[in-house]
């Protein structure tokens, strides 16, 4: 089964890190899309630009509306995803609870649908 983990973050707190801290992000987000690629439960995965970029479109009455940012103004923003390939749910979270987004954000753990 397939699952989405959305990783979210303060984009205040990300905006605070130094460039050692960044790239040291980045290693640890390297290693463990390295290690979900060699075990075969990678999909596809990326960083989002930040939420400042976003847009939001809502149909109403036939008209498109678009409104510049996310759609919820949250302490935590989208900041990137996995899509992982899991036995279960309990595996699923297993693979989440790696991510280096979830020592200091939330990952959101959702399966993906299944059309017949």
């Amino acid at each position: 089964m397939q699952y989405l983990l959305m990783i979210y973050r303060s984009e205040a707190e990300l905006s605070k890190m130094d460039a050692a801290a960044r790239k040291q992000m980045t290693a640890e987000y390297g290693a463990f899309t390295q290690s979900i690629i060699q075990s075969g439960h990678f999909k596809a995965g990326d960083g989002l630009q930040p939420s400042t970029t976003a847009t939001t479109v809502r149909v109403r009455d036939g008209k498109t509306l678009t409104t510049d940012g996310p759609f919820a103004e949250t302490r935590e923003q989208l900041g990137g995803y996995y899509l992982v390939e899991a036995r279960d749910l309990d595996a699923a979270l297993g693979i989440a609870a790696r991510i280096p987004g979830a020592k200091t954000g939330s990952i959101e753990v959702r399966p993906i649908m299944i059309y017949d």
